[in-house]
């Protein structure tokens, strides 16, 4: 059962942005200004024996043979009231309870309960808690003369209200700011860490911030779960083709040629878009909500931490969608957790530009890094956005205006801002136009760095704009505000029109959305012959062996 357990958990992780933070080596010494890291979710739980129950490399194990079966067993307790109460009887919440129940069982010991507590005692490491304790009381810059990135690393129970967790950081903040003899600290977030510094902000104010870094943040909104959880589906076959080369390639996951080949003829012959279409027209409007319900209330959803990444437009239609109509029962039974939702809703995601505009008013250092390069997680409507995997650039960046992964900004509007002056924040891909950020001089942009890769040119801007003796600007640093990052050096180089073009597809809207039948033939056939091609040559491998 463990095994199931951590498979089940593994791969529901690639959707929901369970992405470690891991200590990075700098080279950029000599702050004088104690920093605060906030790492993003996926800390390693542990029960209350201190006993393991997570950890994020699980997705590398194998099922075995025991578990293969009880996970069969598992699918089929789920597929018979499908199959007969809804699809027969059109009677869907025999369906919905089964879901529920079946996966709940497989995250019973690392979700939270109704009102958004831990019912069970696990934990982040003891080993974690402590060095939080042992940093309260220790001044890090010691006999070095300077105090590092990684000095006073702030961990935390990722899964818990964020406006809980921002009393722990104030009392963390507080502690620092005694024994070190400072007034301010810097803050830098990673992920989920931005919303928890957003929380103390909207809690504590401005005064204890000397400056507050933010990097690939989903504060605004990360689309996959915005939309999702709010019923805006979308099942784009190339968005999906795109996601697993995208994870394939990252060594993240191995797909065989024949499937890969299979995946790409389902989609060229249009019959991912038909299934799409047949479903929607029948049984999409009677499964989706209870289906949706289901999910999030047994995985991941009571977690109040994933709740901080609907945008403000979708929280009302995602509440209705996961808890029912008000006055509906699991509006009831639920209602501890809706209260926490609501309060970190109302009093951070509805006033991030008034926070964020509090900071720099108050004379604090500001950094943003926004991601890009990658296909979207692909269950949502927004699968043309440029992105992370997990949040849009238009998003992480505070407003940048961009084109879609298909295309790049028009000429006209191109030259209009360059008439304006606004050239120099047009990227050489001629995809974004940081000009339109709230924050145009203190945001950068990284392609080819996915979300959860938290490189040393990333963290290197953000030590350093973060706790420097003045507010730095894209002008001080040889990278330019657009850069590329090289993953097979690990290097991070100026954006330019000759190395621009990181992804692993090329994305042609003509192929993948044919607007008509010459179009639709010109990408079916050379699909299929390669389909052919390569199942000759599985077969032929097969006979030889």
């Amino acid at each position: 059962m463990k095994r199931i357990l951590s498979f089940a958990l593994s791969a529901l992780l690639l959707f929901a942005l369970l992405t470690p933070a891991f200590a990075v080596s700098l080279g950029t010494t000599g702050s004088q200004v104690p920093l605060v890291l906030l790492g993003g979710d996926g800390d390693t739980l542990y029960d209350k024996d201190g006993n393991y129950l997570f950890q994020i490399d699980d997705l590398g194990h194998l099922l075995d043979g025991s578990s293969k079966e009880e996970l069969l067993r598992s699918v089929a307790n789920v597929l018979q009231p499908f199959l007969l109460q809804g699809l027969l009887l059109n009677r869907w919440e025999p369906y919905y309870d089964a879901l529920e129940q079946e996966i709940g069982e497989l995250t019973a010991d690392v979700r939270l309960d109704e009102n958004g507590n831990v019912p069970n005692g696990s934990d982040i490491s003891k080993e974690h808690r402590q060095e939080v304790e042992t940093n309260k009381s220790v001044d890090k810059k010691g006999k070095k003369g300077y105090y590092g990135y990684q000095d006073y690393r702030f961990w935390y129970d990722w899964r818990l209200d964020p406006m809980e967790v921002a009393d722990e950081l104030n009392d963390y903040i507080e502690s620092i700011k005694a024994v070190t003899g400072q007034s301010r600290v810097a803050l830098v977030g990673r992920c989920v860490g931005c919303n928890i510094m957003l929380a103390y902000l909207a809690k504590y104010g401005f005064d204890s911030v000397y400056g507050f870094g933010l990097d690939g943040t989903s504060s605004n909104g990360g689309e996959f779960i915005s939309e999702s959880i709010s019923g805006k589906f979308k099942l784009d076959g190339p968005a999906v083709e795109r996601f697993l080369i995208d994870y394939d390639e990252l060594g993240m996951l191995s797909i065989s040629d024949f499937a890969e080949a299979t995946i790409d003829l389902l989609v060229k012959s249009g019959a991912v878009d038909t299934i799409d279409r047949v479903t929607r027209a029948t049984i999409y409007d009677k499964v989706a909500v209870g289906m949706t319900s289901a999910l999030t209330l047994s995985t991941f959803f009571t977690m109040p931490c994933y709740w901080g990444f609907v945008r403000a437009e979708d929280y009302d239609d995602a509440i209705e969608y996961v808890f029912g109509p008000e006055g509906s029962e699991k509006r009831t039974q639920y209602a501890g957790l809706i209260e926490k939702l609501d309060g970190y809703h109302t009093q951070v995601v509805e006033r991030i530009p008034e926070l964020m505009q509090g900071l720099s008013d108050n004379g604090s250092n500001l950094a943003i890094i926004s991601k890009y390069g990658f296909q979207i997680v692909p269950i949502c409507q927004s699968g043309d956005a440029i992105a992370d995997q997990y949040a849009s650039v238009k998003n992480s960046s505070f407003g940048a205006t961009t084109s879609t992964i298909y295309t790049t900004l028009p000429d006209d509007y191109i030259a209009q801002r360059e008439a304006g002056g606004k050239g120099r924040y047009i990227s050489p891909d001629r995809q974004v136009d940081a000009s339109t950020c709230m924050f145009p001089d203190y945001t950068w942009f990284t392609k080819g760095a996915r979300h959860g890769n938290w490189t040393k040119a990333e963290n290197e801007i953000m030590y350093t704009v973060t706790t420097a003796d003045r507010q730095l600007t894209i002008d001080d640093f040889d990278l330019t505000q657009f850069m590329v990052y090289e993953s097979e050096t690990k290097t991070m180089s100026p954006m330019t029109a000759e190395n621009c073009h990181t992804e692993y597809w090329v994305a042609d809207e003509k192929i993948d959305h044919p607007s008509n039948l010459f179009e639709r033939l010109r990408a079916y056939f050379p699909s299929l012959l390669r389909w052919l091609k390569v199942a000759f040559s599985a077969l032929r491998a097969k006979i030889s062996g």
